[in-house]
């Protein structure tokens, strides 16, 4: 079973790490079968206008589009001053039930020094609310990320411990997205006075 995955780069920065970590596990998501054809979303080659503009038939549509086929996702940050990027924040306030409701997604830090985990935390606290997206328990950390993850071969004992964790955790995504397939549609609110988490 060939899963729809999309893997959203959160930086806002055009040629950003994050969306060569994001490159990189699209390719392993193809290497490993568990998704034929991966979309990328990166917020810094296609930036959001900021919430709340009307985007009915910009760039939004596109990315939700994307987001409403999708059986699950793959959430890469990197941390600003020990903050999720800003562009990915805005993204979050986009997406609806719709997009990305009752969805498996990794959560991915991007990092260049050892740092990584704070964005990861402030997403799983304030991100999921109204858009009901479900992270999975396991997490990504890439630090060091300018050294790791550039090109076919490992550049060492770092980058190749990267690389295992990391198909490690799309193959427990894969198995989320096969368990949690449809569950969105059988879940989805009917009384209004649900939309909204609590």
């Amino acid at each position: 079973m060939s899963l729809n995955i999309v893997l959203i780069a959160g930086s806002s920065q055009p040629d950003s790490q994050s969306a060569k970590v994001a490159a990189y596990l699209a390719g392993r998501l193809q290497d490993l079968r568990l998704c034929s054809h991966p979309s990328v979303i990166d917020v810094g080659r296609e930036p959001l206008p900021l919430w709340p503009a009307e985007d009915t038939q910009g760039i939004w549509a596109d990315h939700a589009a994307l987001l409403r086929q999708a059986d699950a996702l793959v959430v890469l940050t990197p941390e600003w001053h020990g903050m999720a990027c800003p562009a990915l924040k805005n993204l979050f306030v986009h997406a609806g039930y719709r997009e990305l409701g009752h969805k498996p997604a990794l959560l991915v830090g991007v990092s260049s020094g050892q740092g990584g985990a704070y964005p990861l935390s402030e997403l799983r606290a304030s991100s999921y609310k109204n858009c009901r997206i479900c992270y999975l328990p396991e997490q990504l950390i890439v630090r060091q990320v300018e050294s790791v993850m550039n090109g076919p071969d490992s550049a060492g004992p770092d980058d190749l411990r990267i690389r295992r964790r990391a198909d490690w955790a799309l193959g427990v995504l894969g198995e989320y997205a096969k368990a949690l397939a449809g569950l969105g549609a059988r879940l989805h609110p009917e009384d209004p006075e649900f939309v909204n988490g609590m």
